[in-house]
């Protein structure tokens, strides 16, 4: 009775199945599973039994050859392209005749050792510009006066240490020193302002404040020299100035006043006259002169306005770098006149290689050569300082 009770409250069309046995073994898709599910607990194992897993990402060999993970310093700024696709040892020989690239190792700090590239440009003569305006002790000689120039110990000049680097190139090569710098302040802040800087300045040695305008015209890249009073024909009637050199003092005398103008800056290349056309054709009074500037390493530069000057053979004499200007370009204050005499360098540089003009520091001078090396350049003309043609006789 009751398993009629039963069916009558199973719902319509489901009808009793016959009950299975429970089985007394496991089938196989049951182990399977459970194979499946062991195979991952060792895999799972191994992985997290196994040394520092992945933890080493540069010695896992991606490709051929063997790629190495970068270091985790912070790696310098790119260099440019260049130096970048060049690859020199710390033990790369030094090479002459062209720019060198040198690694400078430095100290190792908690880390691999970092190289520091230095590029080395043998063809840039003379000073840095940027520190140009700094004197080199080694080239200074203390006085009652102020500071002298003289060589170093190991023999190197002024002439050589202050000039004004240059391209070297061959070609027509006009330099043009323009004088009386510190005479006037305004005059001479503009000159420094718009003159090119290949423009070899000139410093009147009565002037103010030269050391200031030195530095002010050597930061600007210009070379410099020192004027030097030298007597005229009619003195003293025609009066250079102070500390004037004369024929009839004592060779210690003109040695003092030579001092005297030497002592008013530094980083100066050579010397320059001012007048001086009875004094220079005179060699007894020349000759202690130009073995001053010789013992010194400067150069002596000529305006050219005597042709009786004894001074290209005395320097040659006494070892200086000598220049001879060729031409007064200013002698006739008007810029049409001006322009003439400039052009004029120009014929003269093509024909010999080289031409020097030596001019003052008039507004109307200094505007019209700026405005006229600027259209000289695009004519091919390169603008040199003055020690760039200056013949030295050790240099052969």
């Amino acid at each position: 009775m009751a398993d009629i009770g039963k069916d009558i409250e199973r719902p319509l069309g489901q009808t009793l199945r016959p009950q299975r046995k429970a089985s007394r073994g496991i089938s196989g898709g049951a182990l399977a599973a459970m194979a499946a599910v062991l195979a991952v607990i060792g895999i799972s194992g191994a992985i997290a039994l196994r040394e520092k897993p992945f933890r080493k990402p540069e010695e896992v060999a991606v490709s051929t050859p063997k790629v190495v993970a970068a270091p985790t310093t912070p790696a310098p700024p790119p260099a440019p392209a260049p130096v970048a696709a060049a690859t020199p040892q710390a033990s790369t020989p030094m090479k002459s005749g062209g720019p060198q690239i040198i690694h400078v190792q430095t100290e190792e700090v908690d880390g691999p050792p970092k190289a520091a590239i230095v590029i080395r440009d043998p063809s840039t003569l003379g000073q840095n510009l940027k520190v140009a305006h700094i004197p080199d002790r080694a080239l200074i000689e203390a006085s009652e006066t102020g500071p002298l120039p003289m060589r170093s110990a190991d023999g190197r000049r002024p002439f050589d240490v202050y000039a004004r680097p240059w391209s070297g190139a061959r070609g027509a090569r006009v330099a043009i020193v323009i004088g009386g710098l510190a005479v006037s302040q305004t005059g001479t802040q503009a000159a420094i302002a718009k003159l090119p800087a290949e423009v070899t300045l000139a410093f009147a040695p009565q002037g103010n404040s030269i050391g200031r305008w030195m530095q002010a015209a050597r930061q600007s890249g210009h070379e410099i020299v020192m004027q030097v009073p030298l007597e005229p024909f009619d003195y003293p009637n025609v009066n250079p100035g102070r500390n004037t050199l004369t024929v009839s003092a004592s060779p210690d005398e003109n040695l003092k006043s030579l001092h005297w103008a030497l002592s008013r800056t530094t980083n100066y290349t050579g010397v320059m006259n001012y007048m001086g056309a009875r004094f220079s054709a005179d060699a007894s009074a020349m000759q202690p002169f130009m073995a001053e500037l010789g013992k010194r390493g400067l150069a002596y530069i000529d305006d050219g306005s005597s042709s009786r000057s004894v001074a290209p053979d005395l320097a040659l004499k006494d070892g200086v770098p000598f220049v001879a200007g060729d031409m007064a370009i200013d002698a006739v204050q008007d810029r049409g006149e001006i322009l003439k005499k400039l052009d004029s360098l120009e014929a003269t540089a093509r024909a010999k290689g080289s031409a020097v003009g030596i001019g003052s520091a008039f507004d109307i001078t200094v505007d019209t050569v700026t405005s006229w090396i600027a259209e000289a350049k695009k004519r091919g003309i390169e603008i040199v300082p003055i020690s760039a043609v200056a013949i030295d006789p050790q240099k052969g």
